[in-house]
């Protein structure tokens, strides 16, 4: 169960908008040295407050829960001894049930399982125009689990992690806004207007050189097309679209831009496999590691460090 102190921690991080993950122990098998109910935090630079067992464990928790803030899904941990994982199945194989089977090659052995659960900041929705569909879209939106923020378009700057902007203005500053939201690569930018007068806008931003591929990301009419005429039902139509969005399959070439998450975990460490134990590990700046044949390896612990350093004859220690 969470103490007090962790949960003010959380609470804390939650109102700075900074994504961690909640590791919870579900399981324990003697001779492990955590017990179930025992909770950690794990930030967005892989720092761990909190105790979810020894160095190994922490290893592979704070790899997975790196990759848990950047995908925003939830993650069943299960390490087991390095003599068990070929009964358990392939190493950081998904299971049916969506567990992902680790090896914990440290000689206390001991299976644990943890349940790693993302906690990120509330994706920014930015609203341009004091219409009544603007009134609309901040009201519903936080439904929805938006950070929905009412600008002034001659204002308006875009930030890394930003999702949607709509722009209900009736005309003041649309095509200043439609540009920042483009050029800014926000995953949904909605115009509330008619299809001729959308049609107009989009003329003025192609003949201010905006090229076709970035005008034809311009929802206009902005909203799906369930025939809305209130402007709640038309609000409904527009963050529909915007959950379209957020929800659309990632691929690399737009995963920062479709991921609001990955802008807050943009400068998580980088992963390494141990190349004598396999596991996989972030490289902070306490990660051993040694340089061999112009390559840097890093190490889960200096014992595995020590074993390459055996095998491989001197090397330049590099940390």
């Amino acid at each position: 169960m969470i103490s007090a102190a962790m949960s003010r921690r959380a609470e804390e991080l939650t109102g700075r908008g900074t994504a961690f993950v909640t590791a919870t122990v579900v399981r324990a098998q003697r001779p492990t040295s955590v017990r179930p109910g025992s909770v950690a935090l794990v930030l967005d630079d892989g720092t761990i407050e909190g105790f979810v067992g020894g160095v190994c464990t922490e290893h592979s928790v704070r790899a997975y829960s790196l990759q848990a803030m950047r995908t925003g899904d939830p993650v069943l941990l299960r390490i087991v001894p390095f003599d068990e994982l070929e009964s358990a199945g392939a190493e950081g194989a998904t299971d049916p049930d969506g567990a992902v089977t680790v090896q914990n090659p440290c000689l206390s052995g001991g299976a644990v399982e943890i349940f790693l659960e993302p906690v990120l900041p509330a994706p920014r929705l930015l609203v341009v125009g004091e219409t009544p569909i603007a009134a609309a879209v901040l009201r519903i939106g936080p439904e929805l689990g938006f950070s929905v923020v009412r600008v002034e378009g001659a204002d308006l700057t875009a930030r890394p992690g930003d999702l949607a902007l709509v722009v209900a203005a009736h005309g003041r500053d649309e095509l200043h806004s439609l540009r920042v939201g483009l050029e800014a690569g926000l995953p949904y930018v909605g115009l509330v207007a008619s299809r001729k007068r959308g049609d107009g806008v989009l003329a003025e931003l192609r003949g201010d050189g905006v090229p076709d591929e970035l005008l034809s990301r311009i929802d206009v009419p902005a909203g799906l097309d369930i025939g809305a005429r209130t402007p709640s039902e038309i609000a409904l139509s527009i963050l529909a679209g915007v959950v379209a969005a957020r929800r659309r399959p990632v691929t690399a070439d737009h995963l920062q831009r479709e991921q609001p998450v990955l802008a807050a975990a943009a400068d998580a460490p980088e992963l390494a496999i141990d190349p004598v134990c396999k596991m996989t590990v972030t490289i902070l700046s306490t990660t051993p590691s040694l340089t061999h044949a112009g390559r840097t390896e890093y190490f889960c612990c200096e014992g595995c460090k020590a074993k390459f350093e055996a095998q491989n004859g001197h090397a330049h220690v590099a940390g």
